[in-house]
């Protein structure tokens, strides 16, 4: 790790006996492999995340690009989730 900048960082109580603990049990061999493996799952959630917008708003245009609604009003759409779940729980 040659380039490397160092921060500080401020953690409450708690996240800093975790750390400490990750650190004496061996799991980690030292503080900031904590913190870097911690960035790293961020990072990857993150990017995820942002995959799970892009598909939301994608799907969003698509409804908005198909047209209006078949139901009038939320009663309605009950009504027909109530009959798709009775046709699967009674088939035929």
């Amino acid at each position: 790790m040659a380039n490397v900048e160092k921060l500080s960082i401020a953690l409450t109580p708690e996240m800093a006996v975790l750390v400490r603990g990750a650190v004496e049990s061996g799991e980690y061999a030292t503080t900031s492999e904590v913190v870097r493996e911690a960035l790293r799952e961020w990072k990857q959630r993150r990017i995820l995340q942002q995959g799970d917008i892009e598909e939301l708003r994608r799907l969003w245009a698509e409804g908005l690009a198909s047209g209006p609604g078949r139901f009038l009003d939320m009663d309605a759409i009950k009504a027909e989730a109530r009959r798709r779940w009775d046709e699967q729980r009674w088939p035929g």
